[in-house]
């Protein structure tokens, strides 16, 4: 039986270079509980294809009535996420930098 909640943290670089290794650790750890929760803290770089890992585990998770909450969004993911508008996407209260 799943756990409740698993919490794992990603840091570094989310980026093409790690996005398959990140998809397998994501969505291994996704199929362990109802809730994934993400710390984004140390996340120092973000691109499309790192974005892209956090989308599907969003869609996969919602898919299979699991939620994904991303956490402690580090200042790396808070630009791309404002930059492409996707506090709504995700659900996530973002915390806006002035």
């Amino acid at each position: 039986m799943a756990d409740e909640i698993n919490r794992i943290s990603l840091d570094g670089e989310l980026t093409i270079y790690r996005a398959a290794d990140l998809k397998l650790t994501v969505m291994e750890a996704l199929r362990k509980a109802r809730v994934l929760e993400i710390d984004l803290s140390g996340v120092t770089e973000l691109d499309t294809a790192g974005l892209q890992v956090l989308m599907l585990a969003k869609q996969a998770a919602a898919a299979d009535q699991r939620e994904l909450r991303l956490l402690q969004h580090s200042p790396a993911v808070v630009e791309i996420f404002e930059m492409l508008d996707l506090g709504a996407f995700f659900g996530d209260a973002v915390l806006i930098h002035a």
